[in-house]
């Protein structure tokens, strides 16, 4: 996990987007880029609400990119991160280009890179959009690291895996070795009635602790709460610093419909959370 992407976009949360990124790089010692992203109008799907900015001329555009440019790597400078110099080696920071990428550019050129780092979606105009996300997790085939309103003070020291059984979550703790190998405690956190066929929990710690992870099972009842719910909450109990999570088990339509443990956590997580789909 050397390889960061940070797509930067002018939103209240972006502080806590590079705070994350920044201790994701620290951590594993890696290469972090930054671009400027804006939304593409023509993209827009009905079902979503979205605060549509005006039509942007090349100027606005521009204007756009050099703000968000400089944000970057005002922010890379002043946590003396150095800029990369050809091949990135050891703890660097880059930016690429000088135009504004919408949210498909996220998913295509997001495949080079070992993460992607995206703000938790919300719904208010100045907050980080779902588009981005959802181009991120579903067209990139890498983890999305879904960082929360507010910067965390850390990262990965403990880690929780919301375990359901499904493939997108075994997917989300293979993505997530590197951080889970380092973690000082891993709990593989199962909700009763919050799963679909698949290993139980103890099976999954098993396995994490042959490949050297210091994992422990926990299943726990709702007790009256959603599964996202009960999920944030004992996430919160065990001190949890960083969540894993796979993505959309049910379709991103009877999420929307229905509500479902993804839908909650984007609404309400509070941590940084990585996913997979």
């Amino acid at each position: 996990m050397k390889t960061i992407l940070v797509p930067v976009e002018q939103h209240s949360t972006l502080p806590s987007v590079l705070e994350t990124a920044l201790l994701v790089g620290r951590s594993v010692v890696g290469y972090i880029e930054g671009f400027a992203v804006g939304p593409d109008l023509r993209n827009i799907i009905a079902l979503e609400v979205v605060f549509a900015p005006p039509m942007l001329d090349e100027t606005a555009q521009r204007e756009m990119v050099e703000t968000a440019r400089q944000r970057f790597e005002t922010f890379m400078h002043a946590h003396a991160v150095p800029e990369a110099r050809q091949e990135p080696n050891g703890l660097s920071f880059g930016w690429l280009g000088d135009t504004l990428k919408d949210d498909p550019f996220i998913g295509d050129y997001g495949r080079a890179f070992d993460i992607i780092i995206i703000g938790r979606p919300g719904s208010s105009s100045d907050g980080p959009r779902t588009a981005s996300l959802e181009e991120a997790l579903f067209e990139s085939g890498r983890p999305v690291l879904v960082a929360p309103p507010r910067p965390p003070i850390e990262i990965g020291r403990s880690i929780v895996i919301a375990w359901n059984g499904s493939t997108e979550t075994a997917r989300a703790i293979a993505f997530a070795m590197p951080l889970l190998l380092r973690a000082e405690r891993v709990t593989v956190l199962t909700v009763t009635g919050g799963t679909v066929p698949g290993p139980a929990g103890d099976q999954i710690a098993r396995s994490l602790r042959f490949n050297g992870v210091l994992a422990q099972a926990v299943h726990v009842e709702p007790e009256g709460r959603s599964t996202g719910e009960a999920i944030l909450v004992h996430a919160e109990r065990l001190g949890a610093d960083l969540l894993v999570k796979g993505a959309y088990t049910q379709s991103r339509l009877r999420q929307m419909i229905f509500g479902g443990a993804t839908r909650y956590l984007l609404d309400h997580v509070t941590l940084p959370m990585l996913m997979a789909h």
